[in-house]
């Protein structure tokens, strides 16, 4: 592909949040971009015509049928409240802790090496060594910030998270610890019988003892800022239904306007510095490029988008179970654009409905053909048959895939067991003997 062709592709598949770093990045590197909102000259009809460059990348809401904001009462990012750093969380406490100095320095060392689930991975006497200190004192510090909250920060593992907080909770039955110490597999699959027939207690207890540990957080670090880049949910476009009609209103809040600087115009009039004037022709091209990728980014999702609301028109009208079969080759046919564009178009985009945020990928679904001759039935419309099935069924006796799949049959979609089984569990639900309850 040609540099054009490359840049084009790379900016269609980028998210919302990726184009506003992008555009930011050029306006710091190419001189001749502006973003001061200020329009073409279209007198400057010097070696390059300006007004010729601006018809390339010109962009007609009337030609293309796009609706762009204007005074609209639509935020254009699903605002996500700051969160504290979980560092920040547990240095605030040290600091209020009646410890010594070179406790707290140690401590603070200790918060800094917790990894992004709040685990500390390193052992004491290696935070000894790195500190030059003695290894008590080392492990003191270490059993000081696991003393802080939330409980079960800087565990080593798993067990001793999961040990952390079920001694926070002032709890001392040595049987719910021999479970976290040597049944924690047959705890996930559910096998309270065999627990039980090793801790010599009844299965009812053992089964309330796996009910106690699955409260427990197995990632301390849950729900704080653990110094990951932060990725904002923004929009690419808002789709609202007036006077029956579903509109698309392009997000142009992503970026500022872009356009060519009038200072880099009057260097071009004067041509005896040819040296400059080839380096603005150069960056002049490289904005240009820039420009219309970016307008065709903003053209191909709002085409893929009229098109997914003209196939998918009951699911923006009554919901997910009206989402129906719709797969990129079907929408690369109809728009006579190839499949890897729509995929590049869809990657990680979303799209604000009455509905809430979509993630655009989410409304392609395969289908599975019905037995009684209708339409194909969305696979999204039997996993929600599944588990709607499981929901209401009797934990004591939970149904068998098998089950499900004659009850599927018989409702007139045609499926297997295997495909019941793997639908299941891309819903992360366990078979019908890690379900069953005693």
């Amino acid at each position: 592909m040609t540099q054009e062709m490359q840049l084009s592709v790379k900016i269609l598949q980028m998210t919302a949040f990726e184009l506003q770093e992008h555009i930011d990045k050029e306006l710091e590197e190419n001189p001749v971009l502006d973003d001061t909102g200020e329009m073409f000259n279209t007198e400057l009809k010097e070696k390059i015509d300006f007004a010729e460059i601006a018809k390339q990348f010109e962009y007609s809401p009337s030609d293309s049928k796009i609706y762009t904001q204007d005074d609209e009462e639509v935020s254009p990012f699903n605002f996500i409240s700051e969160s504290k750093s979980l560092n920040e969380y547990l240095m605030e406490q040290v600091r209020e802790l009646d410890e010594t100095e070179l406790c707290k320095s140690v401590c603070n060392y200790i918060i800094e090496c917790l990894d992004s689930k709040g685990y500390l991975d390193i052992p004491g006497e290696v935070v000894a060594e790195e500190l030059r200190i003695e290894k008590e004192k080392a492990e003191y510090a270490i059993r000081v910030v696991q003393s802080l909250e939330p409980a079960g920060i800087a565990a080593r593992d798993l067990k001793e998270c999961l040990k952390i907080q079920i001694a926070r909770r002032g709890i001392e039955d040595v049987n719910i610890y021999r479970i976290i110490d040597e049944y924690l597999e047959l705890l996930a699959e559910n096998k309270f019988n065999a627990i039980a027939k090793e801790l010599g207690i009844d299965v009812l207890k053992a089964q309330e003892y796996g009910d106690m540990i699955r409260t427990l957080q197995p990632k301390p670090a849950s729900g704080f800022y653990t110094g990951e880049q932060v990725k904002y949910v923004i929009p690419d476009a808002y789709i609202k239904k007036i006077d029956k009609e579903y509109i698309i209103i392009m997000n142009d809040e992503l970026g500022p306007k872009l356009t060519i600087s009038s200072v880099y115009r009057q260097i071009l009039k004067n041509d005896s510095d040819k040296e400059a004037v080839e380096y603005i022709k150069d960056k002049l091209n490289s904005a240009v490029f820039l420009i219309k990728s970016i307008e065709h980014r903003k053209t191909t999702i709002y085409r893929v988008l009229e098109k997914i609301i003209e196939l998918q028109r009951e699911f923006f009208d009554y919901g997910k179970e009206r989402l129906k079969p719709m797969t990129l080759r079907e929408i690369a046919d109809s728009l006579e654009i190839h499949e890897s564009t729509v995929s590049r178009a869809i990657r990680d985009k979303y799209v604000l409905t009455e509905r809430g945020t979509i993630k655009i990928k989410d409304l392609f679904t395969t289908g599975m053909s019905s037995s009684r001759g209708g339409e194909d039935v969305s696979t999204n419309i039997i996993k929600n048959s599944i588990a709607k099935l499981i929901g209401e069924e009797d934990k004591k006796s939970p149904l068998s895939d098998q089950y499900m799949c004659d009850v599927l049959n018989k409702s007139g979609t045609n499926i297997s067991r295997r495909t019941v089984a793997k639908y299941r569990e891309e819903l992360g639900i366990k078979s019908s003997k890690g379900r069953k309850r005693f």
